[in-house]
């Protein structure tokens, strides 16, 4: 890793920035449930197919996969607050430009501009954290950080149905994003600000990051675990009305509780994080659960009941993975490269995100609910095999 200087550590935990961070986090997830929710509502409106409302759900995974250390980058570049503020601007942004939009391409442009801020909130918040936050506190601090996106979507899921109009759910989005700017800069003063990294700096840190073996074997892990993830919550709601003859409104309920199980489990991550628990035996621990719950909820061998309850536990000990990852992001490297470290892991979610639907779709579509099992167990395996390998560049802190 290239030399840098370290950003300084907060003394004390001050816990409003820390709640600033996270709400801007869930305001980004926000964009994510939404458009999930809204799909019936857009192709009524817009009178689009599947397929086309497929790429507004997607773009924000596709830009993911190739936006995430150069949104780190930005961060090192330009300071992290300043990023945080881009972001949710061109959230707010976004979204009111899509809750105006006539037609279908007006809408996807809408999502690019979306989805570009919600990278570069995912990645300049992490590092917020990391100075406002006392080391004792860190690993809470980043727990509650990783539950963003859960707790994003399954308030997006729960909240969505009841606003009937699309273009409702976009401009509330858009409000909620200008009111976590106005709460930003309240909450973290100028003087908190990282000092902006000079631009030369940019390109040593990110080959220092693409090439190092603990960012690697991190990012890695975090696709195994987005392909598991997005593996099952893509089909779920298939899932229990075509197995468990669950209603439309019944499984889109039950699908929105499983999504907000998995914030237990990153929560429960913290707390045993912060009693020096093994980092490496938690991923390992949470990835060989999460395989073989697969097992009991792809393949046909439990009643409805038993099977739904196991897609609970998938989530809630699944969740204890995104929060051990990110958590151990300025340990795998040095402290100040944080956000790119973070991009990187966020292109590795991405990529899970982008390949778990398609490659288990296809799956199920040829050989059946089975082949789905089959995928997040070996999934699992390599996950672990990822998780193992880190154990030595984890300690001494797992």
């Amino acid at each position: 890793m290239s030399a840098t200087a370290l950003p300084r550590t907060a003394a004390i935990t001050r816990w409003a920035p820390v709640a600033a961070v996270v709400g801007a986090g869930v305001v980004s997830a926000l964009q994510v449930g939404k458009a999930a929710i809204a799909t019936p509502l857009l192709q009524a409106d817009l009178r689009l197919d599947l397929g086309a409302v497929g790429w507004v759900t997607a773009i924000f995974a596709i830009l993911g996969v190739f936006g995430g250390i150069p949104a780190g980058a930005m961060a090192r570049a330009l300071g992290d607050r300043r990023v945080l503020v881009a972001g949710l601007a061109a959230v707010a942004i976004g979204s009111a430009a899509g809750a105006l939009s006539p037609s279908f391409a007006m809408l996807l442009a809408s999502r690019i501009v979306e989805g570009l801020g919600f990278l570069l909130i995912a990645v300049s918040g992490p590092a917020i954290l990391q100075r406002v936050v006392a080391e004792a506190h860190r690993t809470i601090a980043f727990a509650l950080w990783s539950c963003f996106m859960p707790a994003g979507m399954a308030i997006a899921m729960l909240a969505g149905p009841a606003l009937g109009d699309w273009r409702v759910i976009w401009w509330i989005c858009a409000a909620l994003a200008v009111a976590a700017i106005a709460a930003v800069f309240i909450c973290i003063g100028r003087a908190a600000a990282a000092a902006p990294i000079p631009a030369q700096r940019l390109w040593a840190d990110a080959t220092a990051v693409v090439t190092g073996r603990g960012p690697l074997l991190l990012a890695g892990c975090f696709a195994l675990y987005s392909l598991m993830f997005f593996a099952l919550f893509s089909f779920l709601p298939v899932l229990l009305m075509e197995r468990m003859q669950a209603t439309h409104g019944t499984a889109g309920l039950l699908s929105a509780a499983a999504t907000a199980v998995n914030v237990v489990g990153n929560l429960g991550a913290g707390w045993l994080l912060a009693r020096g628990a093994s980092r490496s035996a938690l991923i390992i621990g949470a990835t060989v659960v999460m395989g073989l719950c697969g097992i009991g909820i792809f393949l046909p061998l439990l009643p409805a009941v038993p099977a739904f309850l196991l897609c609970l536990v998938f989530s809630g000990i699944g969740g204890m993975i995104p929060a051990t990852l990110i958590s151990s992001a300025p340990i795998a490297a040095p402290a100040a490269l944080t956000p790119v470290v973070i991009g990187l892991i966020m292109q590795g979610s991405n990529l899970g995100q982008v390949v778990g639907p398609a490659a288990v779709g296809g799956a199920i579509a040829a050989f059946g609910w089975p082949a789905a099992a089959v995928a997040v167990l070996a999934a699992a395996l390599l996950a672990a095999g990822a998780a193992r390998a880190l154990r030595p560049i984890l300690t001494p802190l797992g």
